[in-house]
């Protein structure tokens, strides 16, 4: 368990740690020299179990706020200490606000500096306090009176009782997600190199254990861990809730900046915009109106955003409501996160809340459904059931996705009633999670635009897969598209004939003579490779007039059994698929040009040009300055 002080400047927070643990946290010269702390302390102490108790010791100056939240956000237990001669104080205020705004559900209270108070004094105090902390999380929390500078020191005996029985009781965080480091100070030693030190908010880091993927985000460079310390002891783990020391190998000291993550590489994605649900203080406070400035702390950051209302054109003073905050950076966060807000000037908190979406859009940010899934965001970061969220997922929850929202805990994440787990064929398919009733809706809807097709081109075969797409769902996740036409298939509610997908019902027939006509020349155009016969050729080998040869040739290509690369060209579908795989191999990432391509097949750079054109035309490529790039969808062709 992490124990957080919060209280006014020199209400003895310094002071009683010493006493509980016998570590001196003021570190700076400076510090001893004025008598206060100006930078985060932690001292450890160990209890009965063998576990270690960590303490941190925050700045209780109003300047120095900043430093104060910074400890906070990874603290398990909050202790108000307020000095029996001064009693509340302002900081006393914004200490209690910010561990509130924090989501704090622990602490107790502790009037320090009994000995200069006589029993009236401490007894007015205690009722000042018990009227301060009413509706917070410190209602009904023990208070201890103690004088930590006494050697008579029941009450702060007391008080060590009460934090040891209170970590021992403590639900461990089992630490299932995602590992994540909010760093808060970074430094070399001599002999060691890099040294950064935070809390663990989440998952456990084994250097024993499987090699993790670690990245200093939001840069998202990869580093390596030579060595931990946990709670100031040596360690080969780092786990949840704890204070950690960590050696890094492979970046250098200038990197690194206080507020950074070490984590997981698939814990964040970096963005410059969140939304957040966002609560302001009832207090005398200006209202949090389009593009205002905040001063934003989360995590070890500090971090300064524009606010833009999405539920109203402003949000008041008392008021909760929704909030997207852009950056001028990008920055990384959780579903579920707290974060404190303080005043354009850094002067005054004035509210907090929690991360509702960590990547939000700068596009209709307003919409009906977008609100509404924030909405289910919310519910579902208090507890609620992953029905209500799949429930605005207009295309399901990609694990990956729901993984990076829950921070990589499986807790939680089974397939409710009438939901499942789908999976493609692709070796590389995430599983997706969708509702029954939103499948059908889905495959419904690619059927109607499949059918209406049909109607309108009654002798056309049907459509190609990205075509289908463009006219059905152009918006549609890559891996859902594939997922569904997958499914629509596997079900035969949608057929295919080489490139095409139909309606099982629908065919484009040849009458008797057409068809053995057909089946004289396809032979003929396969067997001319990637030079096949031109639609005169073909009329004389076959000795059919050349208008109808042309016409039967266009009817294949509507089935699906030929292309048509220019007028009176048509390639059989198998050696356009060899083609097409021949683009495929020469794709290094940058595409492919002309002149890879003539050389690779053997063809002149005319007809070499005329088929990557024809590529560029159906969608399985895209035209980049010189060079033709693989849009990267299934393309049926390609068998």
């Amino acid at each position: 368990m992490i124990v957080g002080t919060a209280g006014h400047i020199d209400h003895g927070k310094t002071t009683l740690i010493r006493a509980l643990t016998g570590v001196d946290t003021d570190r700076l010269e400076e510090e001893k020299k004025r008598g206060i702390s100006i930078q985060l302390g932690y001292a450890y102490t160990p209890l009965p179990d063998g576990q270690i108790l960590g303490f941190i010791d925050v700045p209780g100056h109003e300047r120095l706020v900043h430093t104060m939240v910074a400890g906070a956000t990874g603290i398990d237990f909050g202790l108000l200490i307020v000095a029996a001669d001064d009693g509340v104080m302002p900081q006393t205020r914004e200490h209690l606000a910010v561990l509130q705004l924090l989501g704090l559900q622990a602490g107790a209270i502790v009037l320090s500096k009994a000995d200069r108070a006589d029993a009236a004094r401490i007894e007015s105090v205690k009722a000042e306090l018990q009227a301060l902390v009413q509706g917070s999380f410190l209602d009904n929390a023990p208070i201890f009176v103690v004088d930590a500078l006494s050697a008579d020191k029941p009450g702060l005996e007391a008080l060590r009782q009460h934090l040891h029985a209170q970590a021992m009781q403590s639900t461990k965080q089992d630490g299932n997600g995602y590992f994540r480091l909010a760093i808060d100070r970074v430094f070399t030693l001599q002999g060691h190199g890099t040294l950064v030190t935070g809390t663990v908010h989440d998952g456990v880091l084994d250097l024993d254990g499987p090699a993790m993927d670690l990245r200093l985000m939001p840069r998202g460079t990869p580093v390596r861990v030579r060595s931990i310390h946990a709670q100031n002891q040596a360690s080969r783990q780092a786990r949840a809730g704890q204070r950690c020391a960590l050696n890094l190998g492979g970046i250098d000291v200038q990197d690194i900046e206080r507020g950074d993550w070490l984590a997981d590489a698939r814990c964040f994605i970096p963005s410059t915009r969140i939304d957040v649900e966002l609560s302001l203080l009832d207090k005398d406070i200006p209202a949090l109106r389009t593009w205002s400035p905040w001063h934003i702390h989360m995590g070890a950051a500090h971090l300064t955003a524009h606010a833009v209302p999405l539920d109203g054109e402003s949000l008041q003073p008392g008021q909760t409501g929704k909030v997207q905050l852009v950056f001028d950076r990008p920055i990384c966060s959780m579903t579920g996160e707290r974060f404190i807000l303080r005043n354009a000037q850094a002067s005054e908190t004035v509210g907090g809340g929690i991360v509702l979406d960590p990547n939000a859009p700068d596009r209709k940010r307003r919409s009906t459904t977008r609100l509404a899934w924030l909405d289910a965001l919310a519910q579902w970061t208090r507890g609620g059931p992953l029905e209500g969220l799949l429930a605005q997922a207009p295309y399901g929850l990609d694990e990956a996705t729901l993984l990076r929202l829950s921070g990589g805990s499986q807790q939680g994440l089974s397939a409710p009633a009438n939901a499942r787990w789908h999976t493609g064929s692709r070796p590389q398919s995430q599983p997706i999670l969708l509702s029954d009733a939103r499948l059908e809706a889905l495959c419904q809807h690619i059927e109607s635009v499949m059918l209406q097709f049909h109607e309108r081109n009654p002798d056309e075969p049907g459509l190609s897969i990205s075509r289908l797409r463009r006219m059905a769902a152009p918006t549609m996740p890559d891996a859902i598209w594939q997922l569904l036409t997958e499914y629509l298939l596997s079900e035969q509610r949608l057929a295919q004939q080489g490139a095409w997908l139909h309606t099982p019902g629908h065919r484009v027939t040849l009458s008797p003579e057409d068809q053995a006509l057909a089946t004289a020349l396809l032979p003929l155009i396969e067997a001319g490779r990637f030079d096949p016969p031109w639609t005169r050729d073909l009329a004389k080998e076959t000795e059919a007039p050349e208008e109808q040869t042309r016409n039967v040739l266009r009817r294949l290509v509507r089935q699906g059994e030929l292309f048509q690369i220019v007028h009176d060209l048509f390639y059989h579908r198998r050696q356009i698929a060899v083609l097409a795989n021949i683009v495929k191999e020469l794709h290094s990432g940058q595409g492919v040009s002309a002149a890879q391509f003539r050389d690779a097949t053997g063809l002149g750079r005319k007809r070499a040009i005329q088929i990557l054109e024809f590529f560029d035309r159906v969608g399985y490529t895209r035209r980049v300055r010189d060079r033709h790039v693989l849009r990267g969808e299934a393309w049926a062709a390609a068998d």
